[in-house]
């Protein structure tokens, strides 16, 4: 594959053109990454105070007594969302949902335990001990690749 870059004060916004004699599988995964949205911004209260979270710093996010929460390094976080809205605004490629009531970043796990027979013990950065449900093992063996 060539990759050519042209620089031109014309184009405001950039303009991307793929020439090829057919489209392949390549292509697609091309086209599937450029067309990936930018995750969504992410709000939560703490002490009646509205912060902006950057997803890069969310350990998990979990539901509990009717509400949902983001525990980050520093806070923890009540969120206005529901679990299946922020599975959407979540980047894919670094949250993955390990039960009905949870959602982990997977740049934040220090190891994943695969001795428990039915489940999975995830230890996270922050020193605390989750597991995944038995309904989403496969998903999460499916997504370590094993």
């Amino acid at each position: 594959m060539q990759i050519e870059i042209k620089l031109d004060s014309l184009y405001a916004e950039p303009k991307i053109l793929i020439l090829a004699d057919k489209m392949t599988e390549e292509i697609h995964e091309i086209v599937k990454k450029l067309s990936e949205e930018t995750p969504q911004m992410l709000c939560g209260f703490r002490d009646d105070t509205l912060e902006i979270l950057d997803q890069a710093d969310v350990i998990q996010v979990y539901a509990a007594t009717g509400k949902v929460f983001a525990i980050t390094d520093h806070s923890e976080y009540s969120l206005r969302l529901r679990l299946y809205e922020l599975e959407e605004r979540l980047d894919k490629k670094c949250f993955v949902r390990i039960s009905n009531s949870e959602i982990i970043n997977l740049r934040k796990v220090k190891s994943f335990d695969l001795s428990l027979v039915g489940t999975i013990c995830v230890k996270l950065t922050n020193g605390k001990v989750t597991y995944v449900s038995r309904r989403y093992v496969a998903k999460i063996k499916q997504v370590l690749g094993i």
